[in-house]
Formats: structure tokens, C-alpha cells, sequence
């Protein structure tokens, strides 16, 4: 069969395979001082490369999903994982599997060069080998890739919605940029626990970095506010500027029965006199 010819001259050919293998490397920047090889043993990952597609070979053949293949597998699901983190891209990285097609196609030429049909056969299984494992690559690359996206903007979120405790018993969370599901889900998640360890009584949440208030906003505030109230807390949204007034009053959203204010210093103070602290000045208080 076709397939005989790639796995049989991976197994009997390796060290010159692996040898012109690691030139072409060097020469393409995967080398030393290659940007995606830096830090890395990119000399033992195609050496174990090949080692493993001549070992996960079923006879004559080499099937990606099957039990026999599962080394390879989770050896290029975690070879495309650290150039995902690398910044490498999707092409970066198949290059590292496609680019040894050329020492495999010069082997071929040398083993069967004078039979025509076996090398056209060797160069078919050859190719269609090692097309299945680069798309295998390039699948985990993306996968890896969608990650580690959606891991820094789970963490951008978080760090755009901190809870702050600004007193005994009174928290506060600015909003800054415009509100959707998923981060009032972040959002909620964050203050209510902040809550629990806490043991607040009032959230201030300030929305005074909210550029515009529709229904959906209002609709994502009112859920915030629900579960805060669930907890055994109080709420107040603070930083209603006048043309969030008017928006919010041409929408007919209905904020009955939630406390408001215009600024984060109304609302801290109001937030301390139902804590029961007196604020006063100091008459004698004089400036720096």
C-alpha cells in the first residue's frame, strides 16, 4: 500500500531525515535564536515529532484520532499551546509540521526515484499524512488561541469593574465603558462575593464612566441591584448626570424604590449616615 512508503521511511531513515529536518528549520528562523524557538528544546520537539508519528503508526498506516495516536496528539495540542502564548500565528505554526514534507519528499526521491508509480505513491501518503496532522495543529492552535483570548478578556473585565471598600460597611464598584451580559455577569459575581467577605451592608455601584443608559443597561443595573438587595444589602447608584437623567426618563424605566444619586460623595454620604457615622467638619481645620 501507498502508506507503507512514509511510515516505513520515517522509521528506517530518522537520523537523515531529522538532520535535513532541523536545516530547513534553522534556515526558515525556527533555529537558534529563532523568535518561537527561544526557550524551547526545538531540536528534541521534531526529534520527539518524529518519533512519535513512526510510533503511532497502525501497520501501514497513521490514523490522528486513534488510541494509538494519542502521545502525537497531546504532544502538538501542548506544542501549539506554548506558541499560542508565544504570539506565534496559525501559519507559524503548521510551518513546523508542513516543513517536513521536504525531507521526507527527498527521501523518497532517493529510495524510489527510479519507480515512478512508488514514488508518486510515496509522495500521496507522504502528503496526505502529514496534511491530517498539520490541520490537527492548527485546529488545537485555534483552540488554544480562542483561550487564551477569552482568559485576558475575562481578566480585562475584572480589572475594569474593581470593588472597592471605601468605608465599614459600604463598598462601592465604578463602571467604566458600556455594560453587556457577560460582564454584569462578572460584575454581580465580583460584588456579591465581595459582599459575603465583607460583610457590607451597602454597594454603591457608580456609573458615572457609563457613556449612555438604554433599556439594556437599565435592565443589567436593575438585575445588580436585585441581587444586592437578595444578599441582605442595600444599593445605590450613583453618578446620574442630567443627560442620563433625560435618557433615562425618555426610555420610561422605571428605577422606583432605588436609591440614586449624582455623584460617588452623595452617595458615600448618605451610605454613612444610614451606617450611623455623623459627618462633621473640623472648625479648626486649615489648609496645607
Amino acid at each position: 500500500m501507498a502508506a507503507n512508503y512514509a511510515i516505513d521511511i520515517l522509521k528506517s531513515n530518522e537520523a537523515d531525515i531529522l538532520r535535513e529536518w532541523l536545516q530547513d528549520l534553522q534556515a526558515s528562523g525556527w533555529g537558534e535564536g529563532g523568535r518561537f524557538s527561544q526557550g524551547s528544546d526545538w531540536q528534541g520537539q521534531a526529534r520527539e515529532l518524529l518519533k512519535l508519528l513512526a510510533s503511532s503508526a497502525r501497520g501501514d498506516t497513521l490514523d490522528i484520532d486513534s488510541p494509538e495516536s494519542a502521545p502525537l496528539r497531546e504532544f502538538l495540542q501542548n506544542l501549539s499551546r506554548s506558541l499560542a502564548q508565544r504570539g506565534a500565528t496559525s501559519s507559524q505554526t503548521a510551518t513546523f509540521v508542513f516543513s517536513l514534507k521536504k525531507p521526507l519528499f527527498s527521501q523518497l526521491r532517493q529510495m524510489h526515484g527510479k519507480d515512478g508509480q512508488k514514488l508518486s505513491e510515496g509522495i500521496w501518503s507522504t502528503t496526505e499524512m502529514l496534511d491530517k496532522v498539520g490541520l490537527f495543529t492548527v485546529a488545537s492552535f485555534q483552540k488554544s488561541r480562542e483561550d487564551i483570548i477569552q482568559r485576558q478578556q475575562e481578566e480585562m473585565l475584572e480589572l475594569s469593574t474593581p470593588v472597592v471598600k471605601l468605608w465599614e460597611g459600604v463598598l462601592a464598584l465604578p463602571m467604566i465603558g458600556t455594560l453587556d451580559s457577560s460582564r454584569t455577569q462578572i460584575v454581580m459575581e465580583s460584588l456579591l462575593q465581595r459582599i459575603v467577605e465583607t460583610g457590607s451592608e451597602t454597594a454603591i455601584i457608580d456609573i458615572t464612566g457609563v457613556p449612555t443608559v438604554d433599556t439594556l443597561v437599565a435592565q443589567h443595573l436593575l438585575k445588580t441591584v436585585t441581587a444586592i438587595r437578595l444578599m441582605g444589602a442595600d444599593a445605590i447608584i450613583s453618578g446620574i448626570r442630567p443627560q442620563i437623567a433625560q435618557t433615562i426618563v425618555h426610555l420610561g424605566i422605571d428605577l422606583q424604590g432605588i436609591t440614586t444619586k449624582a455623584s460617588l460623595a452623595d452617595a458615600l454620604t448618605l451610605a454613612m449616615k444610614r451606617s450611623g457615622y455623623v459627618i462633621s467638619r473640623n472648625a479648626n481645620a486649615t489648609g496645607a
